[in-house]
C-alpha cells in the first residue's frame, strides 16, 4: 500500500551505542553516527520527549504533507539512552513525541513503526484505523 501512496520502503538503520565517559560525549559519538545514517534524507523527524504529540491523523496528515511537498528522502532519528545530541534536534525539520515517557530506542521503532503503518492506511482511506 506505501508505494501506491507515494512511499518508499521503509529502511531501518542503527548506530553503536558509545561507551565514552560522558552524557555530552556519548551524544557527540552518536550524533556522528546518525548524521551518517540520515545524510540523504532532505526531511529528519526527531523522536524527542519535547517534540510535539499528534494524533495518528494528525501525524498521517505531516507525512501527507512531507509526501505532498515532494521531499526527497525522511528519516526518523531515535536517540540512545542519553537521547539526541542538540545539533541533531536543531537540524530536524520536525520533533515528535510519543509522549513524556521515556522509552527504550527499540520500543520507540516498534512504536513508530506502528504509527507509519497505521498512517498509510489513514491516507489510503483503509479501516484500519478507527478514531
Amino acid at each position: 500500500a506505501g508505494r501506491r501512496l507515494g512511499f518508499s520502503p521503509v529502511e531501518c538503520g542503527e548506530t553503536s551505542e558509545s561507551g565514552a565517559a560522558s552524557v555530552d560525549k556519548r551524544r557527540t559519538e552518536e550524533a556522528a553516527a546518525l548524521r551518517k545514517l540520515i545524510r540523504d534524507a532532505q526531511t529528519v523527524i526527531a523522536l524527542h520527549a519535547a517534540g510535539k504529540a499528534y494524533t495518528s491523523a494528525g501525524f498521517a496528515q505531516l507525512l501527507g504533507k512531507i509526501r505532498d511537498d515532494g521531499s526527497k528522502g525522511l528519516a526518523f532519528a531515535i536517540g540512545g539512552p542519553d537521547g539526541l545530541s542538540a545539533d541533531i534536534l536543531a537540524g530536524a525539520n520536525h520533533r515528535l513525541s510519543f509522549g513524556a515517557i521515556t522509552l527504550p530506542h527499540q520500543l520507540a521503532r516498534i512504536v513508530l513503526a506502528e504509527q507509519l503503518y497505521r498512517a498509510a492506511t489513514i491516507l489510503a482511506g483503509h479501516p484500519y484505523h478507527r478514531a
